[in-house]
């Protein structure tokens, strides 16, 4: 052997040894210095030293941050259990989430659908694909939303079939997975998925069909309700309109309002002016913007109190409650009615009352009127304390998210015991067609914004009464708006002439 090669094979193998030697030595300082630590250093400081030296390796990219998965099944508890609601609630969610411009594959379904006038139409559903993914960002967060099929024998799954209204998924088995960092797993749990129920429920109710119910003894039937009317459409003063756009929306987003303070969630409205004047439509207008179901309640199919009772309990949670003409009602005209005079508004037209209203002129007092007839038994009668304790009694706790509207021709027919705050809590006049109302309504029928008879139709109508219905028949009598005007105008100048003293017609 070459004596030059054999000295530096022993120099290599000196080297490989004292780096073995130096290797032991420090994994045993290593054990020793881990062992010293345990007993002298508090849980709480090795505790801070591992967080840092982890927050320091993912801020260096030396290791992957820590991840959670949630399961999510179709079915609680495996096969056979109950529904499990955020499934649903995921899938309705995610629907509204997908950008089909941002993702390479998506599930799409189409449905049957009827829009708010009843005109048949289509509804299409995007859905994960199994196998694919997006990603959703939540308060700074981002949460990836994974479908994974499954053998359709596995356990905690049920096979889906595609339903009537079009939802997805076809005839297999799958179940979602929610990922997110470890370190936002409260976010996860206490916020984001109570959030994705919530959309969903959303969801769900602005697309579903509204109904209409009406009472036949402790009974409430259905019908769907298709009413056209949006508060775009209304014909009354924009600044009142407005002023009950921001009302109701404020009520339907104040549930922990209404908990926190310990009141039960509802709201009253009190509609009252001359028949034609749209209060019929207004409620529509409140159905269709909040997406709630009406309930007609008509008393005089109303036995007793107790029936009024069931009925109450028969309604569901966010829905409307309507008594139209509700002083034709039972005993809910005011209890001085026999004995005085109607009393007269004490505002006039132009004037304010407390409930944010236009209050009524003296001209619009009503007529006498008989007294209701009185049942044959106390126990066969709606009275005004049964109607009272069903508003805002401990029956009125039975449900929440309710709106209750009463609409009235004549105001001061009614006690007041029904029409305080907490009972009716805003008061609508109704009133005739003025200005700003004329035009929404030739916005409708014609689309016009201006026309040459325009500033003839507003001083005819500052000085003449005419109710929203009786324009919208003239409007409604030609599709020629130069011709449908001019006999508006002839309405108008002969409402106009008719109020007038005999001695001053020509």
């Amino acid at each position: 052997m070459d004596p030059k090669r054999a000295v530096v094979g022993g120099k290599a193998v000196d080297a490989y040894r004292k780096a073995l030697a130096t290797a032991a030595s420090a994994a045993a300082y290593a054990v020793m210095a881990r062992s010293m630590a345990r007993e002298l250093l508090p849980a709480e400081l090795r505790w801070a030293a591992r967080w840092a030296a982890s927050a320091a390796r993912a801020r260096l990219g030396w290791c992957e941050r820590e991840r959670r998965t949630l399961v999510v099944r179709s079915q609680e508890g495996g096969a056979g259990g109950e529904e499990n609601l955020l499934f649903d609630a995921a899938r309705k969610y995610l629907a509204s989430r997908l950008d089909p411009r941002a993702m390479r594959r998506l599930g799409l379904t189409l449905a049957r659908a009827k829009d708010d006038a009843g005109r048949a139409s289509w509804r299409s559903l995007l859905f994960l694909e199994p196998g694919d993914s997006t990603v959703d960002a939540f308060e700074g967060v981002e949460f990836t939303w994974t479908c994974v099929e499954m053998p359709s024998s596995a356990g905690g799954t049920k096979r889906h079939k595609a339903k009537k209204g079009g939802e997805p998924g076809g005839d297999r088995v799958f179940r979602l997975e929610l990922s997110f960092d470890a370190e936002h797993t409260a976010v996860a749990v206490d916020r984001y998925v109570p959030f994705v129920m919530e959309a969903a429920e959303e969801a769900g109710r602005r697309e579903r069909a509204l109904m209409i119910c009406m009472n036949e003894g402790r009974h409430w039937y259905k019908i769907s309700h298709h009413h056209p009317a949006t508060f775009d459409t209304l014909a009354m003063d924009p600044a009142l309109k407005r002023a009950i756009v921001d009302d109701l929306d404020l009520f339907a987003g104040r549930r922990d309002h209404y908990r926190r303070i310990g009141k039960a969630w509802k709201r009253g409205y009190l509609l009252y002016g001359p028949p034609g004047t749209g209060k019929s439509s207004l409620v529509a207008a409140m159905a269709n913007r909040l997406r709630y179901n009406i309930y007609d309640l008509d008393l005089s199919h109303v036995e007793s109190n107790s029936t009024l009772q069931w009925l109450l309990v028969g309604m569901s949670n966010r829905s409307i409650l309507v008594v139209e003409d509700i002083d034709c009602c039972c005993d809910a005209m005011s209890r001085d009615d026999d004995k005085a005079p109607a009393r007269a508004g004490n505002e006039g037209r132009g004037g304010r009352d407390t409930g944010n209203v236009t209050a009524a002129s003296d001209a619009d007092a009503p007529p006498p009127r008989a007294a209701p007839a009185k049942a044959n038994s106390d126990n066969n009668q709606v009275t005004l304390s049964g109607l009272l304790n069903f508003i805002d009694g401990l029956w009125s706790t039975s449900g929440e998210e309710r709106i209750i509207v009463f609409t009235t021709n004549y105001k001061d027919r009614l006690d007041p015991a029904l029409l305080r705050p907490g009972r009716m809590d805003m008061h609508v006049y109704m009133g005739y067609c003025g200005w700003e109302a004329f035009k929404t309504l030739a916005q409708n029928y014609f689309a016009l914004g201006d026309h040459k008879l325009f500033p003839e139709m507003q001083g005819l109508l500052a000085e003449v009464e005419v109710t929203p219905a009786a324009v919208s028949e003239m409007l409604l009598r030609s599709d020629d708006a130069d011709a449908a005007l001019r006999g508006l105008k002839e309405l108008l100048e002969e409402k106009k002439l008719q109020a007038m003293p005999e001695g001053k017609q020509s």
